[in-house]
């Protein structure tokens, strides 16, 4: 059975969504980014980091340790570029954390030609080199990656205007986001993209149901198509 629209788009999250329990390397970068560029020994322990943006977490470990905002504002270019070189030399091997359905569920999508990109607060190098490492770049088209906005909800804006601009969605095309955190369904709402949240990350399925999502799953083995796009 085909689905009723010629044209879709499918948003993805990474860490929690596409992925768990990548390792520490991801921390690690960040952290080796921060002493490289500012001499400041600081770490991500405490700090929420679900649902942050790369470039949000690098700020919240400065504050923590005493930075001023002009210190911060100055070193933040140079902590992008050093934490996207360093996670790309220690990435591991993650195809065995990919997240329950997840593989089968872009190949499916790759299948019947619709397109699946990324929305994540991962910066550009390290988002894809997961997606690398995991096996699943060959399914994903674009991405909008943490150091290109100020929040997710811009991101998805992001993905949204590439998708028209490459002729795959029109202002009518079914959009859905999945994400395992209440920033990823505040993001699709802020857009009217369908929200499907998947409880692979750490956040719980009630949890994530009082943000009142379009579609809630487990994982990814419970979601169909014409779910996805209805």
């Amino acid at each position: 059975m085909s689905l009723a629209f010629p044209k879709a788009l499918v948003l993805f999250d990474i860490d929690g969504t596409l992925l768990r329990r990548a390792g520490s390397h991801h921390r690690e970068a960040l952290a080796a980014a921060v002493k490289k560029v500012t001499g400041v020994e600081a770490t991500t322990e405490g700090i929420p980091v679900a649902g942050m943006l790369d470039r949000d977490i690098l700020t919240v470990m400065l504050r923590q340790s005493g930075a001023s905002a002009a210190l911060i504002r100055r070193a933040m270019p140079r902590m992008v570029e050093h934490a996207q070189l360093t996670y790309v030399r220690r990435c591991p091997d993650l195809r065995r954390k990919v997240c329950p359905g997840a593989r089968m569920l872009l190949y499916r999508l790759s299948r019947r030609g619709i397109p699946a990109g990324l929305v994540t607060g991962n910066l550009t190098r390290i988002g894809w080199k997961k997606m690398e490492r995991a096996g699943l770049r060959q399914y994903l088209r674009f991405g909008a990656f943490a150091e290109l906005a100020r929040d997710r909800a811009d991101l998805v804006c992001i993905a949204l205007r590439h998708a028209r601009r490459e002729g795959w969605i029109d202002r009518t095309s079914p959009v859905a986001l999945l994400g395992d955190h209440p920033n990823d369904i505040l993001a699709a709402k802020a857009h009217g993209v369908r929200a499907v949240a998947v409880a692979t990350g750490l956040i719980g399925e009630a949890e994530l149901a009082r943000h009142a999502p379009d579609l809630l799953v487990p994982d990814m083995r419970a979601l169909t198509l014409e779910m996805l796009l209805s």
